[in-house]
């Protein structure tokens, strides 16, 4: 099954209230008022479901805060309760760890709703995209884009993610089309043989290419991995 692995998890990671803490970042913007704005801000709900219920992707909220499940793995040992290992990754801080649920113990699902925005460009060191609906503007500093920065484009449509009426991660396209703007035109070699070359792409980001791709080239990479794809 997709998603399932085991690792090592030691007894005093099984879940209790008080055995995380959290430092969310600074930098995380709360949503400004508008009028007619999305009701996600002002009355943010919380879903019971339990930890049967967990699997790659789910969204959930322990110690108040919002996390995702990377990895999960049912278990059901020859003696004792039956339990559920998890990798989680925090939304707000970035920290990933393993807990353990017990089987069947009810666990709040995070509220964290999808919008998409455009990014229209950068102002300073913040990232400001918008709802080409209403034209809300929504900044985000360097800090919380990250390495994303590397396939971000002017005009390129993003997913961000709102918990509580922050924002507290975006997503980008899987596929992205980037310009080459500089790569060695003297790496030739056999192109049959399959080698390539690393080349610098319009965002800044530098990537492996075949040998037949140029200065000018569009190309398409996959941001999951920063590989490249094919040419666009």
């Amino acid at each position: 099954m997709a998603g399932m692995g085991t690792f090592n998890l030691s007894s005093s990671s099984c879940f209790r209230p008080s055995s995380l803490s959290f430092s969310p970042r600074p930098s995380v913007f709360p949503m400004k008022g508008f009028p007619g704005m999305p009701l996600r801000s002002r009355f943010p709900r919380i879903f019971a479901f339990t930890s049967n219920d967990i699997k790659v992707g789910s969204n959930i909220e322990v110690d108040g805060a919002p996390w995702r499940v990377i990895e999960f793995l049912h278990v059901k040992p020859g003696k004792g309760a039956a339990f559920v290992r998890t990798k989680m990754r925090n939304y707000v801080t970035g920290n990933t760890v393993e807990k353990t649920f017990r089987a069947g113990g009810t666990i709040n699902e995070a509220n964290i709703v999808k919008e998409t925005k455009q990014y229209t460009y950068k102002d300073g060191s913040q990232f400001v995209f918008m709802d080409l609906t209403s034209y809300e503007e929504i900044r985000l500093n360097e800090s919380d884009v990250g390495d994303k920065t590397k396939w971000l484009k002017e005009g390129m449509d993003c997913n961000l993610l709102f918990w509580n009426g922050k924002v507290i991660d975006f997503d980008l396209p899987i596929t992205v089309k980037l310009t080459i703007v500089d790569v060695d035109p003297g790496l030739r070699g056999d192109t049959a043989q399959g080698g390539s070359k690393p080349a610098t792409l319009d965002t800044g980001a530098v990537v492996n290419v075949p040998l037949f791709v140029n200065v000018g080239d569009d190309i398409l990479v996959d941001t999951r991995t920063g590989q490249y794809m094919s040419r666009a």
